[in-house]
Order: C-alpha cells, then sequence, then structure tokens
C-alpha cells in the first residue's frame, strides 16, 4: 500500500497505516523526524558544552556537574510524555479516542505540575544541591549561576518533553521535530550572544537553553492543536488515580533509565573529582555529551519503533510488533557499530574539539574508546527497553531501562574506581553496558516467544 503522509491523515488513516504499511518503510518514516528530534535535544546539551568550553575547564566542569540536574528535569518529562503517550497510542490502537483526549491533557498538566514542585524546591536549596553534586571551590559559582536558571525553566523543558512524545506517539513525528528544531535554532544562536556578547557567561548559556525551550514549548503546543492531533482542552484534564497509574506504568521505565542516568551522572562526577580533579570532571562530562550525541539517533530510531509497537499491540497484532522490533535491531547494531569505531579512532580529536586542556583530552580520549568499543551492544539494550515500555511491562520496562545507567553502572563505579582508581571511572560504564546486554537478551526473548504464539494472522497490505 501506498504510505501517506501521516501526519495529515485522519485518525482512521493513520490507524490504518500504523496496521497495515510494510513495517520497514513505516517505521522509517516514523524514525528519520524523531530522530532529527533526539539530535536536536542533544544539541541543546552539546551547544552549551561547546561554548562554555572557551571560558574556562572550571566552567566546562560545572556544566557536567549541572547536567545530571537536567537528566532529573528530563526524566520527569519523559515520565509523563511517555507515560501519557504511550496510553493514548494504545487507547488510539483500540479506537478509543476520547480516552486518549483526556489523558493527552492530563499527562500534560501533571508535567507543568512536577515542573513547577521541581523549580521551587531546587531553587530554595540551590547551594546545599551544588555541594551535594560535588562542585569544588573553584566552580560553586559557576554551578549555582547555571543550574539556578535550569531550574526556573524545569516547568518549561518537562512541557516541551510532555508534547514531543505525545504527538509522537500519535504517528505525528515530524511535528514534533518542527517544534523541537524551532527551539535548537534559537538556543545554538543564543549562546555565543549571551555568553559572549553580553558577558552573562555560563548563566547565558543557561538562558540560551531555557528560551530555547520555551520557543519549542509554544511550537508543539500550537501543533497539537492543529488537524487531526489530539486537541488538549482544560476540560479534559482528570488527575485521577486511574490516569495518573496509567501515566506512571507507562513512564516509569523512562523515568528509570533518565532518573538512573542522573545519579549516574552525579556519582561520575563525583568519583572523577577525586581522582583526577577539575580536568577529569571536564573529560567525563565531554564524554557523556559525545556518547548521548551519539545514542540519540539510536533512541530515535526506536523511537520511530515505539507507535508502531504499542498500536499494534493493542490492536491484536503482535506478528508486526516482532517484526519492528528485529528490523529496528539489525539495522540498529549496524549504526552503532560505525559510530564506535569512528569514536574509537577519533577519541582524542573529538574530545580536544571541545576543551584543548591536555589532561582533559587524556581522561576524555580513554573513556570514550571504552564506551565506543561496546556501542554495538547499545542497540538489543535499547531496543529491548523500548519494547517492554511500549506493550505495558512497566516493571520489567523499569528494571531494563535501569540497568545501565543503575543497577549494572553504579555498583561498578564504586568497586572498579576504589581498585583502580580513575582508570576504574573510565571504563565503568563499559563493563555496564556488556552486563546489560546479557540481562537483555532473556528478557526481549520470554516476550518475544510469548507474542509469537498469540499473533494474529497479519493482513495483507493494501
Amino acid at each position: 500500500m501506498r504510505l501517506n503522509p501521516i501526519n495529515k491523515a485522519t485518525q482512521e488513516e493513520r490507524a490504518r497505516i500504523l496496521t497495515e504499511a510494510p513495517i520497514p518503510s513505516l517505521i522509517t518514516t516514523l524514525a528519520v523526524p524523531t530522530i532529527i528530534s533526539m539530535l536536536v535535544t542533544a544539541l541543546y546539551n552539546m551547544a552549551d558544552t561547546f561554548f562554555v568550553g572557551k571560558i574556562s575547564t572550571e566552567a566546562t566542569a560545572a556544566v557536567g556537574l549541572v547536567f545530571s540536574v537536567m537528566a532529573i528535569i528530563q526524566a520527569l518529562g519523559f515520565l509523563a510524555g511517555h507515560g501519557s503517550g504511550n496510553y493514548m497510542s494504545r487507547r488510539l490502537g483500540a479506537g478509543d479516542r476520547r480516552e486518549a483526549e483526556v489523558m493527552a491533557s492530563t499527562g500534560f498538566t501533571a508535567g507543568i505540575l512536577i515542573g513547577i514542585v521541581v523549580a521551587a524546591a531546587g531553587i530554595r536549596n540551590i547551594t546545599p544541591l551544588s555541594l551535594f553534586l560535588g562542585a569544588t571551590p573553584t566552580t560553586l559559582a559557576d554551578t549555582q549561576a547555571y543550574m539556578s536558571v535550569i531550574l526556573l525553566g524545569a516547568p518549561v523543558i518537562i512541557g516541551s518533553f510532555v508534547l514531543n512524545n505525545q504527538l509522537r506517539f500519535q504517528g505525528s513525528a515530524s511535528y514534533a521535530m518542527i517544534g523541537l528544531m524551532s527551539g535548537a535554532v534559537i538556543n545554538v544562536a543564543l549562546d555565543p550572544l549571551l555568553i559572549f556578547g553580553f558577558d552573562m557567561g555560563v548563566a547565558g548559556a543557561a538562558w540560551a537553553t531555557i528560551i530555547g525551550q520555551a520557543v519549542s514549548l509554544l511550537v508543539l503546543f500550537v501543533m497539537t492543536q492543529t488537524g487531526n492531533c489530539i486537541h488538549l482542552s482544560v476540560t479534559c484534564i482528570r488527575l485521577t488515580p486511574h490516569f495518573i497509574g496509567q501515566m506512571l506504568n507507562g513512564g516509569m521505565p523512562s523515568l528509570a533509565r533518565q532518573g538512573m542516568a542522573a545519579v549516574a551522572t552525579l556519582l561520575l562526577n563525583r568519583y572523577a573529582g577525586v581522582y583526577g580533579g577539575d580536568a577529569a570532571i571536564a573529560g567525563m562530562s565531554v564524554v557523556s555529551r559525545v556518547m548521548l550525541m551519539s545514542g540519540s539517533a539510536l533512541i530515535g530510531f526506536g523511537q520511530g519503533f515505539q507507535p508502531v509497537c504499542s498500536f499494534n499491540y493493542g490492536a491484536g497484532r503482535k506478528t508486526r510488533v516482532r517484526e519492528g522490533y528485529f528490523f529496528c535491531l539489525r539495522y540498529g547494531t549496524v549504526f552503532m557499530t560505525t559510530v564506535g569505531i569512528l569514536c574509537f579512532v577519533f577519541a582524542p580529536q573529538i574530545v580536544g574539539y571541545f576543551r584543548s586542556d591536555p589532561a582533559v583530552i587524556e581522561v576524555g580520549s580513554a573513556a570514550l574508546r571504552w564506551q565506543a568499543a561496546v556501542l554495538p551492544l547499545s542497540a538489543t539494550i535499547i531496543m529491548t527497553n523500548m519494547l517492554l515500555q511500549s506493550i505495558g511491562r512497566g516493571v520489567k520496562g523499569s528494571v531494563m531501562a535501569a540497568c545501565r545507567n543503575g543497577l549494572c553502572f553504579i555498583p561498578l563505579l564504586i568497586i572498579l574506581s576504589t581498585v583502580r582508581g580513575l582508570f576504574g571511572v573510565e571504563i565503568a560504564q563499559s563493563c555496564a553496558d556488556v552486563l546489560s546486554f546479557v540481562i537483555a537478551i532473556p528478557m526481549a526473548s520470554s516476550e518475544l516467544s510469548k507474542m509469537k504464539k498469540e499473533a494474529l494472522p497479519v493482513q495483507a497490505d493494501a
């Protein structure tokens, strides 16, 4: 069948496309704008690291320290966005548009309320929070300046993530991409202007990020009110146990994944600082951003699979879910192998692009090469997590999501750094990835085997 432009399709046409179009072309169509969206999200973080790197090693370290706070804020955005979006997609697959409309408005409202609480609590405790993150006397002022602005914008950041994911789970990935790209352009343009032109330093980088996110939120909101998308409405808000429970069930794997990433970043900065000082924190910060950018395309590819997975699972078409999973696994592994080779070969040049300090390059290059060596395994880890989350396996999905940056990484970081010092810090993530890969295989196999037994016959493409 011809794959119509899904963003312009009616809800009935979208349902037919999602359940009948050939899996490779369908996932690719949905994944391309989502990949761009994820790269844009990573660009928000990369832009600040790049321009702040022109100030000093201490400023670079400060931005790296605050990255864990940004990761927590983004995790809460994914909690509300993925949680509501997953449920919306399954209800649309079952033909229940009204329930999807209620969840859309409820999820967005919950996200904004969470952001307000985070902003208030964080700003009130800015100094102890900075010290808890690992700020030193030389980085404390920059850490507070950058983090106070980021916390102030927490409701905007979370709201933007919620609307982006809700649009994506409806099949309107291109609309989501437009919203994020609008903000990214503003962010990148304002970074040098505010940091250097207005001499605002690291605070200028933070304001550039928040202004960019505000533009994204505005554009995304307009997109939700366009055409056949699920419209937000005050009358549809239902902060009831049922809808909050469904949001938590669908979003907990994302919260676990992103939340553990925040905790992992915090501990990584602490141990890097103990064994290598500000230069080590800066080096590991650069590597974290590079890996975030490298993994963004894979995550975007997987998120192109998620609406196909949840919609077809809700419609009882289990064979298409299996086909989509293996399609993403094959091409994701090939892509990450290529990225891993490039990062391994050009590690010093990549780290040096952000900060020319020899000590930063030494630490960053070693860590980047270790992580690049196991990048091919990440396709299995990420796709398994997304499969479990999209079919409503909240507990298993949360466990899988927490493995790479939490259940496996945190114990290994503590043990390896204690035994091998800075070298242990550099290799901890790679060892965690190997262990997470081993755990992912039986997790995926059990669900895929069950779906194979329950699968309904696939209809011929129109």
